[in-house]
């Protein structure tokens, strides 16, 4: 990464950039580099703006995911926009490199979910455990190569390592994923946030981002 994330768009009312995988969506207490802070701090020096600089948080990515974030520069688009994601209007679609593949192609993971806050990981339980929550995602395999698999994900419901953990349930973890099963590998984890699309706050018109296939391997195996 560069001084600041990759913008992808922005306005007076919203900013659009790339979380590379790694970087935290918000401070925690390790301190380490953060989207919202890297990217206060590219609008104060872009615009010249002193003292505390405005921008709204309305969603996140887990640290080792890559993805596309949408932030609100004013308090109404970040009322807004989480008026979207609230009522599913917000559009979010995932990618991933899996090891192995589906027997059924496409279909729909459910699964209960229970976090451990002490140890950060989540697993899969009986439903009625107190605690957890139904989680239930879309998958589709759309190529399949040298025993590995690219799989398009659609989120029903957004549970904190949702994805990582029902794919390796279902047996085919994350490459990359070795809290969760998945082989390790010289890289990141192979989970991409690659499409957002959300009603522009102001004007109402629709507004969609794609990322592209990423370059480096396992990625690479995939049509581009």
């Amino acid at each position: 990464m560069d001084k600041y994330p990759e913008i992808i768009y922005e306005d007076n009312h919203v900013i659009v950039a790339v979380k590379p995988a790694g970087i935290l969506s918000q401070a925690d207490s390790t301190g380490d580099p953060d989207m919202l802070t890297l990217l206060k701090q590219y609008i104060a020096e872009k615009y010249n703006k002193p003292g505390n600089v405005f921008l709204g948080l309305v969603h996140r990515l887990d640290r080792p995911v890559e993805g596309l974030m949408v932030f609100a520069r004013t308090s109404k688009a970040a009322s807004r926009i989480s008026s979207q994601i609230r009522e599913h209007d917000l559009t979010k679609k995932y990618r991933a490199v899996v090891t192995g593949t589906f027997k059924i192609p496409e279909g729909t993971l459910t699964d209960t979910l229970l976090k451990d806050p002490g140890s950060n990981t989540v697993r899969v339980v009986k439903e009625g455990t107190p605690g957890a929550r139904k989680s239930v995602l879309e998958y589709r395999v759309t190529d399949s190569k040298q025993g590995m698999s690219l799989v398009d994900i659609n989120l029903l419901t957004g549970r904190s390592h949702q994805i990582r953990v029902q794919l390796s349930n279902a047996g085919c973890p994350i490459v990359g994923d070795t809290k969760y099963g998945g082989t390790k590998i010289r890289g990141d984890l192979c989970l991409q946030s690659y499409v957002i699309g959300f009603n522009h706050p102001t004007r109402g018109e629709y507004m969609e981002f794609t990322l592209p296939l990423g370059t480096k391997s396992p990625w690479s195996l995939f049509d581009h």
